[in-house]
């Protein structure tokens, strides 16, 4: 099944966003973070308020999130409005009022003073004032709402940075494909001088050797020395990589492996090869393929 055409093709796991609601009770804010990582991982960090919201909230997170280490910061600041309408406590005013006459009185009656309550302390006193209760759960729903387009925000962000990274290793892929072209031009005359070479060598020690055992080694060693079939793989890696990047969900973990291959047939070649000039192909194919496996790193 393919994608939708409106859904990028290719995810960076790196992304910022930040998205803020107000409400009755105060302001909202959602800072989300995503970077690379092999699994999903989910870090939340909520106020006390609301940590009802914490499977609710991984649960959104890992509908649009399948790799990196995401961290999600919710903050709730109080509104003015919530403190202007706090309240008293009566019975606790009432208390504390009743406890500081008794006080002044049994110094009094002691030949001391004890300094009688001022309104302002009893204002001060630890619950004396009562902010009007929160509601939690109309909170917790603008909450997750604004998740959402938290959540949105860094999925377009990551898309965009893909999309970045696509381009860049889209780029190394085309140059690792003119590599290998170039290589292909170069197999027949390097073959040749190799042939050559090695016949030029054989004649020098053909008096020490068994014939039929000089010309067993002869194409042993030619065979040693052919790289057709790692060429013929390299394009073959490229055609499955351009593959993957049409693919629908996470491609970063198949890229990875790709990578792998790539660097494997590269040496292969560097080292069956038995021209200078092949030896400077699968040089810079193995530049080419670093740069390419480090961007994969931060690939969904």
């Amino acid at each position: 099944m393919s994608r939708a055409k409106s859904t990028p093709l290719t995810c960076s796991m790196t992304a910022f966003a930040r998205h803020e609601a107000a409400t009755p009770w105060g302001a909202l804010t959602w800072e989300l973070r995503s970077v690379n990582h092999r699994y999903l991982e989910i870090s939340l960090r909520l106020p006390e308020e609301l940590r009802s919201l914490e499977p609710p909230v991984r649960e959104l997170i890992g509908k649009r999130a399948v790799r990196g280490k995401v961290d999600g910061t919710l903050r709730f600041q109080p509104g003015e409005s919530a403190s202007a309408e706090l309240s008293p406590d009566v019975n606790l005013v009432s208390k504390l009022i009743t406890t500081g006459k008794a006080l002044v009185d049994t110094a009094a009656a002691a030949g001391g003073t004890v300094t009688p309550l001022r309104a302002i302390d009893i204002l001060r006193w630890p619950g004396v004032l009562k902010a009007p209760p929160l509601d939690v759960e109309s909170l917790g729903t603008t909450a997750l709402d604004a998740l959402s387009a938290a959540i949105e925000e860094l999925v377009t962000t990551r898309s965009r940075e893909g999309a970045r990274l696509q381009e860049f290793m889209l780029q190394r892929l085309q140059a690792m494909e003119q590599l290998v072209v170039k290589a292909r031009e170069l197999l027949p005359d390097a073959t040749r001088l190799f042939r050559e070479r090695l016949e030029t060598r054989l004649k020098e020690i053909q008096q020490q050797m068994d014939p039929a055992r000089l010309e067993q080694e002869m194409v042993l060693f030619a065979h040693k020395a052919d790289v057709a079939e790692e060429i013929d793989r390299l394009t073959a890696h490229f055609s499955e990589i351009r593959r993957v990047f049409d693919q629908s969900g996470p491609i970063g973990r198949r890229l990875d492996f790709l990578m792998q291959e790539l660097n494997r047939e590269a040496n292969t070649l560097s080292s069956k090869s038995t021209d200078t000039r092949l030896t400077n192909v699968a040089v810079e194919l193995k530049v080419l393929i670093e740069q390419m496996r480090e961007q994969v790193q931060n690939i969904e």
